[in-house]
């Protein structure tokens, strides 16, 4: 058991996944960030309203997140069977079925991924108020959340797709093409935002509305990109359009076994998510916008942590699926010393970053920026533990199969510890914003000493199948 080793194989092959995932993640919190900035120039209710619309259409995004990543799992161990050049006789026998077992996990998580952005763009398109009202009991805020929904009912249909897409390309290995699509959807975004928000080049001054007709515009260049790459270009998964109806049975029990729990435990947390966004939202406009600022901040100082989490599950899946489980447990604890390393960098981020940060507010209200210096100190504490946690339920163990114990454990910590504290620390002892914010992220440091007795146990690596014997 070691944390840190000298492993310049090991290190290597994670940074090259990690870093293009983490700048194409920097990248899309650029655009948020300037979507945050430019909406700011309208004033706290206009930022609030985009914050909270933006909270539920982080459902969809987190759904196909775990859609993705689910899917993932198998990709990624398949890729390991199709592509290994030692074999033991296990893995023989199903090797030869990895490459359309891999094509049918992509097909499955395509369709679905549709059916739920149907779902989502319906009720956004036929109750804006209603969602709004989940968030605060503002009426202003109601109103021009309700006008940035319903620029946004088509964006679920682009945004799903490409990501999901994405996620499946960089587990063969394709990295580099969707941080080239990112760039260029950061341009497109930073152009249409400027046209349609301010009414520049002759375009007509939407305000809130510009912000979600540029992030659709911008949504729609992107899947347009990535989906054209995947279904015409791509050589690695070989999948295109006819393979989207193909035959799935086969492959529907290992799917649903080892992918599903992904997308529940994923879609869990994101109403667990969403709550916390309530408890803020109903704590005032003021805090509201100072959550906005924050989270930002902490999306930028965690794009390294995001980039090697998800490098974590291809490479830990891609490992096992060339059947060596000792490798698989020492690059396991390797990657949890990465998490330990990740997380205190990222705190110094925060805590020198932060004043320059809520600076570039300046037409936001000086008690908001004290609330985000408050939150920012919270942060800073809490991404230690949520690095490291990170790295393992997103990464390592969920990259070995363990997808059912981890949907339990993410959702037991989240609805039993985190959401009770922030509410009575909110609501009932209305503690300052610094110990509000750590009740409502108390799981992360939780579940890190969870990680590190899963990991021990070995009970986290499983097998699958291709769903032929």
């Amino acid at each position: 058991m070691k944390l840190y080793k000298k492993d310049p194989a090991f290190y290597g092959k994670v940074f090259t996944i990690a870093i293009p995932i983490a700048l194409q993640s920097l990248i899309s919190i650029g655009v948020n960030m300037l979507d945050t900035i430019m909406v700011g120039s309208l004033g706290d209710n206009a930022l609030s309203a985009t914050s909270l619309a933006n909270s539920f259409i982080g459902i969809y995004h987190i759904f196909c997140m775990g859609l993705g990543m689910g899917a993932s799992v198998l990709v990624s161990r398949y890729w390991g069977m199709k592509n290994s050049v030692v074999k033991d006789d296990s893995i023989v026998s199903e090797s030869a079925n990895a490459g359309h077992a891999l094509k049918q996990t992509v097909a499955l998580m395509l369709r679905i991924t549709l059916a739920l952005a149907a779902l989502f763009a319906i009720a956004t398109l036929l109750m804006p108020g209603v969602l709004m009202k989940m968030y605060t009991p503002d009426s202003e805020i109601i109103r021009l959340g309700s006008i940035y929904f319903k620029w946004s009912v088509v964006t679920y249909f682009f945004l799903g797709t490409s990501l999901v897409s994405t996620i499946v390309l960089r587990s063969v290995g394709e990295v580099k093409f969707p941080l080239i699509v990112s760039i260029g959807a950061f341009f497109v975004n930073l152009g249409a935002n400027y046209i349609f928000i301010f009414g520049k080049l002759g375009a007509p001054r939407m305000e809130i509305a510009g912000a979600a007709l540029g992030t659709l515009i911008a949504r729609v260049f992107e899947a347009a990109c990535i989906l054209t790459y995947l279904l015409v270009v791509d050589k690695r998964i070989m999948f295109r359009v006819k393979d989207f109806f193909m035959h799935t049975g086969s492959l529907v029990g290992e799917y649903i076994r080892i992918s599903i729990p992904v997308l529940i435990s994923d879609g869990i947390l994101a109403l667990g998510t969403n709550s916390v966004a309530m408890v803020i939202g109903r704590l005032g406009a003021t805090f509201t916008s100072a959550n906005a600022i924050t989270a930002v901040t902490q999306q930028l100082s965690t794009v390294v942590i995001q980039g090697v989490s998800q490098a974590g599950a291809i490479v830990t899946g891609q490992t096992l699926g060339m059947g060596d489980k000792k490798k698989t447990m020492d690059q396991g604890w390797q990657f949890l010393g990465l998490g330990l390393a990740l997380g205190a960098v990222s705190a110094f981020f925060i805590m020198v970053a932060k004043n320059p940060i809520i600076s570039f507010y300046k037409d936001v209200s000086a008690e908001a920026k004290a609330i985000a210096d408050q939150l920012m100190m919270a942060i800073s504490l809490i991404l230690v533990f949520q690095a490291t946690n990170s790295i393992m339920t997103k990464g390592v163990l969920r990259g070995g199969g363990d997808t059912k114990v981890l949907m339990l454990a993410d959702n037991i910590f989240l609805w039993a510890v985190s959401i009770p504290l922030g509410i009575i620390a909110g609501f009932v002892l209305k503690l300052p914003p610094f110990w509000i914010y750590i009740c409502l992220k108390s799981d992360q440091i939780i579940k890190t000493f969870w990680c590190v007795i899963r990991l021990r146990s070995g009970k986290w690596i499983k097998k699958i199948s291709t769903g032929k014997n």
